[in-house]
């Protein structure tokens, strides 16, 4: 199964909050965090690994916080998975760190190969500004029951 992680997930919600946000300058961890009941420090130490990555910006002092490093349509979801977990993997054998057993004789390496190729055109062509402009959840509202008397 092709899962993301939280850490992923915390990723791709913080760039859209950044992006929703730029006009506003930069937005701090705690702000993101408070917004999408995420912990401080994990959200802290994803903001951190996108600065490191060239996603983000970071800004000191009591302005300071984070933005996007470019223009939301210039990043792509894919650039955000790789930047928090690394390479994209269907198999074991999809990683530069060696070979399994079954590597000679494997039917289903280079399909998967392929697979996983499309895996990460697809993420790459959805960018930040995309997610940004899908409308967020409107909380469902109790219904009211109006009578006439």
């Amino acid at each position: 199964m092709l899962r993301l992680s939280k850490k992923a997930d915390y990723a791709l919600m913080a760039m859209k909050h950044l992006a929703l946000r730029s006009d506003r300058g930069s937005s701090s961890a705690r702000e993101i965090a408070e917004q999408y009941d995420i912990p401080i420090e994990l959200m802290a130490k994803v903001l951190q690994r996108l600065v490191r990555r060239g996603l983000l910006i970071s800004h000191q002092g009591t302005r300071g916080g984070y933005q996007l490093a470019r223009m939301p349509a210039q990043i792509s979801v894919a650039d955000v998975i790789q930047a928090i977990e690394g390479p994209v993997t269907v198999t074991a054998c999809s990683t530069d760190e060696g070979q399994c057993e079954q590597f000679s004789k494997c039917n289903v390496r280079d399909p998967l190969f392929r697979v996983r190729d499309r895996i990460l055109a697809a993420l790459g062509e959805c960018t930040i500004a995309e997610l940004a402009s899908d409308p967020a959840p409107v909380p469902a509202r109790a219904a009211v029951l109006h009578t006439h008397l």
